[in-house]
């Protein structure tokens, strides 16, 4: 009899064990993928006979975020450190007029050089402002977007650098390797590594450390004004190379490459889960926030919204996103 009974309470208690795990479970955690999935299958329906689903409109969607994706790699680093970079779409394009210049001068390694060193230059200032002077990054890197569009506007005399280096082109955004293109493969090698620094390594539960409680994790032994240095400095770097895939894909360097990507990268980075005050990041959540906004893009153009519709439209799918994935 008592078996029976043992039986009887493991069967009825199954249900409510089923019932608490669904309860406690972080739905918001997720939203970006469920959010992704349901704007997908929303697109698939409506847009079937415009041609949404097709090999080559899906492989584009994925070409046309892949530099977002890079920006918004270095952005998850510094957003979750509790900073902010403004400038990363002013970095770009300043980036992208230096390697042209530099590539029609000097020639391949000089260009890709230049590049990052204007990555290199602005990461490095805005690092030290931020991490030595105590200035706030927003404030700091708002004044560093209009310097830097200012000086890539000024030794261009606002003219576009054509670049015609074939190698570089092919190899920076014009080309594919094998069947992918180039671009997605860069989105993808910087994916990879963000997400393994991020969440296996020292260096990254260092970042998520400082931006969680800066105090505490000074008490630790974190030297949190170098962390703050070093992903400014990383999004400067990665803001440099988004700029050489701009000239490299579009085949010249332009002060305007980038105008505008900073906010397009945040808007990435808050979709993906991560913390606007810091603490949390996810790279893979990056990913699909870039994503799901290069989605959004797409399919009110294949819908045929004009411009002002099609910005009233995204706003408010990016607004219900965050709403959704507040934490409590």
């Amino acid at each position: 009899m008592s078996k029976v009974n043992t039986m009887a309470a493991r069967d009825t208690a199954a249900p409510r064990n089923f019932g608490t795990i669904l309860k406690d479970l972080d739905w918001r955690r997720y939203v970006i993928y469920i959010g992704f999935v349901v704007v997908f299958l929303f697109f698939a329906v409506l847009l079937r006979d415009q041609g949404f689903l097709s090999p080559n409109n899906l492989l584009n969607i994925f070409r046309q975020t892949a530099t977002i994706t890079v920006i918004a790699v270095g952005m998850t680093y510094v957003i979750a450190c509790a900073e902010i970079d403004l400038s990363v779409g002013s970095v770009a394009g300043l980036s992208s007029v230096c390697t042209a210049m530099a590539l029609s001068q000097w020639g391949l390694v000089p260009g890709i050089l230049a590049g990052l060193a204007v990555g290199l230059v602005v990461g490095s200032i805005n690092g030290a402002l931020v991490s030595l002077l105590g200035i706030p990054s927003f404030l700091v890197t708002l004044g560093m977007l209009g310097i830097a569009v200012g000086v890539a506007q000024w030794i261009t005399a606002s003219a576009p650098q054509p670049i015609l280096n074939d190698t570089f082109n092919t190899v920076f955004g014009s080309g594919n390797f094998g069947p992918v293109p180039g671009l997605v493969v860069w989105s993808a090698i910087f994916v990879a590594i963000g997400a393994v620094v991020l969440n296996r390594t020292r260096f990254g539960r260092q970042v998520l450390a400082t931006g969680g409680n800066r105090n505490a994790a000074e008490f630790t032994g974190i030297n949190t004004k170098r962390i703050k240095f070093q992903v400014l400095l990383i999004s400067g770097m990665v803001a440099s190379v988004a700029g050489m895939l701009y000239a490299g894909r579009l085949q010249s360097g332009r002060f305007q490459w980038g105008a505008g990507d900073e906010l397009s990268a945040i808007a990435a980075v808050i979709l993906g889960g991560t913390s606007l005050f810091g603490g949390f990041g996810s790279i893979i959540g990056t990913l699909f926030g870039a994503l799901l906004i290069g989605l959004i893009n797409n399919g009110l153009i294949l819908a045929g919204l004009d411009s002002s519709q099609q910005q009233v439209v995204r706003g408010a799918i990016i607004i219900l996103a965050v709403a959704l994935a507040r934490k409590k």
